[in-house]
C-alpha cells in the first residue's frame, strides 16, 4: 500500500477509537446524573442527557463522513479529472512516459490503441491508451531562458 492510504486508514482508526472513547465517556457521566436524581418514587427523567447524546453522536458521524470525503473521495476524484484531461490531450507527435517507463513519441492513434516511436532505432511499441501515465510538454525558448537565469 502507498504511505499516504496507510496514512488515511490509520487516521481514520485512531478518529474511529477518539470517537468511540468519548461515547463511553458521555454515557458514564450520564449515569450518576440519572442515579443522583433518583427518588423514592423511582428513577428521575432527565430529558437533556439522551439527546445531548444523539447530538453529539449526530457530530461525529458527520465529522468521520467529512474527513472520509476531504481524505478520500475529493483527491480521488480530482486525480481522475487530472488523468481524462490528460487523455484527451493526447494528439501526435507529443513525448510520452509509459507506467512501464518507457519514453517516446505518439506516431499513431487507433481506438485505445497508442503506437509510439522509442530510442534512436525508431523501434514501434504499442500500448493501450491506459498506459500512458504522462504527456512530457515540450520546453519552450522562455522556459529555458528562465530556468537558466
Amino acid at each position: 500500500m502507498k504511505f499516504k492510504t496507510k496514512l488515511i486508514a490509520i487516521i481514520t482508526i485512531v478518529a474511529l477509537l477518539v470517537t468511540q472513547s468519548c461515547l463511553f465517556a458521555f454515557a458514564e457521566s450520564a449515569a450518576p446524573i440519572a442515579s443522583a436524581t433518583a427518588g423514592a418514587d423511582g428513577p428521575a427523567q432527565n430529558p437533556g442527557c439522551g439527546s445531548q447524546q444523539i447530538i453529539m453522536l449526530l457530530v461525529y458521524v458527520v465529522l468521520i463522513g467529512a474527513m472520509f470525503y476531504f481524505l478520500i473521495f475529493r483527491p480521488q476524484k480530482k486525480r481522475k479529472k487530472e488523468e481524462e484531461e490528460m487523455k484527451n490531450s493526447i494528439v501526435l507527435g507529443v513525448d510520452v512516459v509509459t507506467i512501464g517507463g518507457i519514453c517516446g513519441k505518439i506516431i499513431n492513434i487507433k481506438d485505445d490503441t497508442i503506437t509510439i516511436q522509442s530510442s534512436i532505432d525508431n523501434t514501434l511499441i504499442e500500448f493501450k491508451s491506459w498506459a500512458i501515465r504522462e504527456i512530457q510538454k515540450p520546453v519552450s525558448d522562455e522556459e529555458n531562458t528562465k530556468a537558466t537565469k
